[in-house]
């Protein structure tokens, strides 16, 4: 009989980057609302770690141009992080080239460097709303980010605890020709819903909308009491 030779040992498996996790992206509050003219930003107030409120008034919305307003929710790290890099970025190509990027682009820029980042060992862990108007055709643009770098232009959108509450809501009343006072109407009716069936105290929403002419914050009523279902 032949002697065989004693197979090798299987070789190890090589390491694979750190699994994406998503703790802190669902107990936030993230929401968008298009119009006829107009982009509205939802974002929940407080920074959560579990159970733990860090902070009670947080701006989780960053303003990358004149027209196009960001949103983000996701590990307290990389968010901020993130945030501030793509709005130095879109400041950079600005004064380098004169022009301020359209929504769409800017859009494709941020999904782009999600990719990018999700290749890595060390990717973000971001979801995001991006909401803008452009200068050109004067059309209100909304974009649903995810931390897998998908990108879809959306008529509404929500991350977090909002889409299990709100999207239905917004389904049924929602339409693009909505006037600002309706968009407003309809994501009281969004957080009306949070407040009767969420678990937990998100601190209310801070409320930004995005123009033709710029972006501003919204005076938004936190403190209503809703009656339970």
């Amino acid at each position: 009989m032949l002697n065989q030779q004693p197979s090798s040992p299987p070789q190890a498996p090589k390491q694979l980057p750190k699994a994406v996790k998503l703790r802190a992206a669902n107990e936030e509050v993230l929401l968008g609302i298009t119009g006829k003219d107009f982009v509205l930003l939802a974002a929940s107030k407080a920074t959560m770690r579990g159970p733990t409120i860090i902070k009670a008034e947080d701006d989780k919305t960053r303003q990358l141009s004149k027209n196009t307003l960001m949103a983000f929710s996701g590990e307290a790290g990389d968010t901020v992080q993130f945030a501030e890099y793509i709005q130095a970025n879109i400041s950079l190509y600005t004064m380098r080239n004169g022009t301020e990027l359209g929504p769409n682009a800017v859009a494709n820029f941020v999904r782009g460097e999600l990719a990018q980042s999700l290749r890595s060992r060390s990717p973000y862990t971001v979801n995001l709303l991006l909401a803008g108007v452009d200068s050109i055709s004067q059309k209100p643009s909304l974009f649903w980010i995810d931390y897998l770098a998908s990108l879809a232009p959306v008529p509404y959108a929500a991350h977090g605890y909002a889409q299990y509450y709100c999207l239905s809501t917004l389904d049924k009343h929602h339409h693009p020709d909505i006037t600002l006072e309706q968009g407003l109407k309809l994501l009281e009716m969004c957080t009306d819903e949070l407040k009767r069936r969420l678990p937990i105290d998100y601190k209310g929403v801070l409320v930004k909308v995005v123009t033709k002419d710029g972006v501003r914050e919204l005076d938004f009523d936190n403190d209503r009491i809703v009656k339970s279902a």
